[in-house]
């Protein structure tokens, strides 16, 4: 494992020699931007590990993404070798079809500690809900980000993430999502508590989520990159770009359907994925991921 090769993977070219929140913040960003979030390898007859060098030959040498025990896990590697404080934190998902959190932790994300404050560093979200740079981690204070608005909300030692949407323009209506989502004025994302995990705590969750028939992960396949002014994602059949601000405090939605065929050629091209194995998409799952 070599972070000079990590940087030309996310094509980075700044400074690594001082410990100080731009060089997070800049390593931060042009991850998401080079790093997809996915979970394709079990749409292709693969297993997820968590293990770091795994990983690190998924996302760094086969240019792939990985969902968010892979890029956490791996960001973690790259801040503590750049000097960083880091911290494993557990979070429990938002569902918005159930308006209800998870009941047991399904996410894996980074508390760093810098210069007396504290930042949390999520690289493993993905879709519209992925933040840009890290958040300083202080209770009701808007962070605006070119997403959106962000900012945590904390009671009783338990730690919210949201999001305030934009409107959306969206063209074509006929593939849309449904209403009620649409219509939301802020979506919860996760709640955290503060208690530092060990990654063998998120062995059985990495299990469970690539095979419970029940997991988002198994109905639905899933791809989304941060562009530079925006994100793209494939989700089934489903390919979706979104630009930020399109107009004022608005996002433009585009929406097409992609055939069979198609496939492999938009991985590559969107989102720079050659896979090994034979990828079948799937989405049967009615949950929004937007």
């Amino acid at each position: 494992m070599d972070i000079k090769e990590y940087f030309a993977r996310i094509s980075y070219q700044g400074s690594h020699n001082k410990p100080d929140l731009d060089t997070m913040s800049d390593v931060f960003q042009h991850h998401v931007q080079a790093v997809p979030f996915e979970n394709l390898s079990i749409h292709c007859g693969e297993s997820i590990e968590l293990d770091l060098e795994a990983t690190y030959n998924k996302i760094v040498r086969k240019k792939r993404g990985g969902w968010c025990m892979e890029n956490n896990y791996l960001l973690s590697w790259v801040l503590k070798t750049l000097g960083y404080n880091v911290t494993f934190l557990g979070a429990k998902v938002y569902v918005p079809e159930l308006d209800a959190y998870a009941d047991e932790i399904d996410h894996l994300l980074l508390q760093v500690g810098l210069d007396g404050k504290s930042y949390i560093v999520d690289g493993g979200f993905g879709m519209a809900y992925q933040m840009w740079q890290p958040m300083e981690l202080i209770s009701g204070t808007d962070q605006p980000q070119t997403p959106g608005v962000f900012r945590f909300q904390e009671e009783s030692g338990i730690w919210y993430l949201e999001k305030v949407k934009r409107k959306q323009l969206v063209p074509d209506q006929s593939a849309s999502t449904s209403h009620n989502v649409e219509n939301e004025v802020c979506r919860r994302i996760y709640l955290f508590t503060l208690q530092p995990r060990d990654i063998e705590e998120f062995r059985g969750c990495n299990a469970h989520l690539q095979t419970a028939p029940d997991s988002l992960f198994v109905t639905k396949s899933i791809c989304s990159l941060q562009t530079a002014d925006g994100i793209r994602a494939l989700v089934g059949w489903k390919l979706t770009e979104i630009k930020y601000n399109y107009r004022d405090n608005m996002d433009l939605v585009e929406i097409r359907i992609l055939a069979d065929e198609e496939m492999e050629q938009t991985l590559k091209e969107k989102f720079n994925i050659t896979l090994d194995k034979k990828f079948v998409p799937v989405n049967t799952s009615r949950l929004s991921l937007f």
